[in-house]
């Protein structure tokens, strides 16, 4: 497996498109297009929260009861959540215009929205902004750029990224991007991701693939703990690698799956990094736990804790609120055995052994909690499970943000 350059364009057949719609304030790019040479086998997974958007409940209908997939149109600005009939209507509107300008049909159109909640979404602007993006859909490179920029929010950067794999002596690659910096603890974050790959798979492997691989990337991502009503991630699979077909979970599945993972897990990575106000990205691993329901318990636990992300933020070696987080997180462990770690590019240094301060030096703590990418390794000494979560710091800009979010 290789990264290569590009994004969802990376994959063969697929094009995109990007630009500004009016939604937003200014100029800024608000609305893309995602679109397949051919139609698409698609899976999807979706937000937990009982508040669902519009454009959720219309791709799960699209997803789950559709033959077919060939286009997504995503507009950021306004979320298109908590809009009642109406609301779900414009979706249906959306895919009708999307069918006309690109002459598929609109049960195969996708929909995702992302921005304010509560207001619906300008459905004339939107017509206006597809019928003006199909004649721009291109396979470069730079259209997959636009489209990654048009789905910001309070993102400071496009999410992009691809990779490549040989499966059954064909080059199969996996390509994708995201938006999410605020309202992120997904449980499948605001959370967007379309993922797009070439390779030859039954809907049903497709489905498990993502499943399977959202539970150690995307879900293991907090920035403030709020599970949006608009978390969607979409992956579109068009075949035009020609491998032979993928009906089996046997060597040429584990090869996509292990691809479709990277991007992922990369995307989900870049999404905590992003978050609003963030200054520093905060890793914890969990290792030697019983299970993996455990490390995946202890280590959100910890990745969740306000106190703790404030501590990164001062680059304090607070490890009392570390252990305070594990503590409450409802896992069974014997915080006596409890060995913590924190690492960096300036160094590793074991702050607790058995549950008691090593006596390490809070300057060397502090300059290694001082880097762009801070890591706390907890050992529970119980087993071999281990489980990787991701998050950031708690800095003063994050209620900046949000306070002033709808202004």
């Amino acid at each position: 497996m290789k990264v290569i350059e590009g994004g969802v364009t990376a994959a063969q057949g697929f094009l995109a498109a990007g630009l500004s719609a009016g939604i937003k304030k200014g100029n800024t790019k608000d609305m893309a297009m995602l679109y397949s040479k051919v139609p698409c086998e698609a899976a999807g997974t979706f937000t937990t929260n009982i508040v669902k958007a519009a454009p959720v409940k219309w791709d799960q209908k699209i997803v789950y009861e559709s033959e077919k997939a060939q286009a997504v149109i995503c507009n950021s600005g306004i979320a298109n959540a908590c809009t009642g009939e109406e609301g779900f209507g414009y979706c249906k509107e959306t895919a009708k215009a999307a069918s006309l300008a690109l002459n598929i049909p609109e049960d195969s159109v996708l929909v995702a929205s992302t921005g304010v909640i509560g207001q619906q979404i300008p459905i004339e602007k939107i017509k206006k902004g597809i019928e003006n993006m199909a004649p721009l859909l291109s396979e470069s490179i730079s259209a997959g750029t636009l489209a990654a920029e048009a789905i910001m929010t309070t993102d400071t950067v496009k999410k992009e990224i691809a990779v490549q794999v040989e499966i059954d002596g064909k080059n199969v690659t996996v390509g994708g991007m995201c938006k999410g910096s605020g309202m992120i603890h997904p449980n499948m974050c605001t959370m967007l991701g379309f993922i797009t790959t070439d390779v030859v798979i039954s809907k049903e492997l497709l489905q498990a693939a993502l499943s399977e691989s959202v539970k150690d990337t995307y879900n293991m991502v907090s920035v403030d703990g709020d599970t949006s009503t608009n978390d969607t991630v979409l992956l579109l699979a068009n075949g035009l690698a020609g491998n032979k077909k993928i009906e089996t979970k046997e060597e040429d599945y584990k090869k996509f799956a292990e691809a479709l993972n990277y991007v992922n897990t990369w995307l989900a990575k870049h999404i905590a990094a992003d978050g609003e106000g963030a200054s520093a990205l905060f890793e914890v691993k969990v290792i030697g736990a019983k299970s993996k329901e455990q490390a995946v318990t202890l280590s959100k636990s910890i990745i969740t804790s306000n106190l703790t992300k404030a501590a990164i933020f001062g680059h304090d070696a607070n490890w009392g609120r570390i252990l305070c987080a594990m503590g409450y997180s409802g896992a069974v462990f014997d915080p006596e055995k409890v060995d913590l770690y924190f690492e960096s590019k300036a160094g590793k240094l074991k702050i607790i052994e058995n549950g008691v301060a090593t006596g390490y030096s809070e300057e060397e703590a502090t300059k290694i909690l001082s880097e762009k990418e801070v890591t706390a390794i907890a050992d529970v000494k119980m087993g071999t499970a281990t489980a990787t979560a991701w998050g950031c710091d708690l800095t003063y800009d994050y209620v900046k943000i949000n306070a002033d979010y709808r202004s």
